[in-house]
């Protein structure tokens, strides 16, 4: 099935396989050296180009409640198809470089971070790729994972369960506050 992208993408009609498509998730709740968080996001996309990853389409930015802590700042999240040639494992390797680039720090589990990036989905590639679990194990009950993704592709098929974006994010049970932020 194809799914063109959707108006915020208009620069081009380009269309993408959903069975193909390369899903990456994006977070922030540390700006960082960024103003905003809104900003950070923006430059950890910008630097995917450099590193051979093309955005094909993106969401817009979701606002959520910081998980599992709630008293940690809320976070901005997102989620892109992408084009690359990189393999799974070097993407992979290569969204963990964006992150340090952009200014991530690794302390304890699920601390405020500048740029958290997730390899959500490889086309339909499914298993564990030597610690690298695909699809993302927990992507499909987060909201703040799903509805953006539901945004640019709501046809899109879990791997696994064989959902839609669409019902994944209708049941997901983490992160129930997401929302998306008006466009300017």
């Amino acid at each position: 099935m194809v799914e063109k992208m959707n108006a915020r993408n208009d620069a081009a009609e380009t269309a993408f396989d959903l069975d193909d498509a390369v899903i990456v998730a994006l977070g922030c709740n540390d700006k960082g050296a960024w103003s905003s968080c809104i900003e950070a996001l923006e430059a950890g996309l910008a630097r995917f180009r450099a590193e051979g990853v093309d955005v094909l389409a993106r969401s817009s930015w979701w606002s959520s409640q910081a998980w599992p802590d709630p008293t940690d700042p809320p976070f901005l999240n997102g989620v892109a198809i992408v084009s690359t040639a990189q393999d799974a494992p070097t993407l992979m390797r290569t969204l963990a470089r964006i992150e340090d680039v952009c200014g991530r720090v690794r302390t304890t589990r699920n601390a405020p971070r500048t740029l958290d990036l997730d390899l959500i989905a490889y086309g339909r590639l499914s298993g564990d790729l030597d610690g690298l679990i695909l699809p993302h194990p927990r992507a499909a009950q987060r909201l703040f994972v799903m509805g953006p993704l539901a945004e640019l592709a709501p046809e899109w098929r879990h791997p696994l369960c064989g959902r839609m974006a669409r019902d994944l994010a209708d049941a997901a049970e983490v992160g129930r506050d997401a929302f998306p932020l008006r466009r300017a």
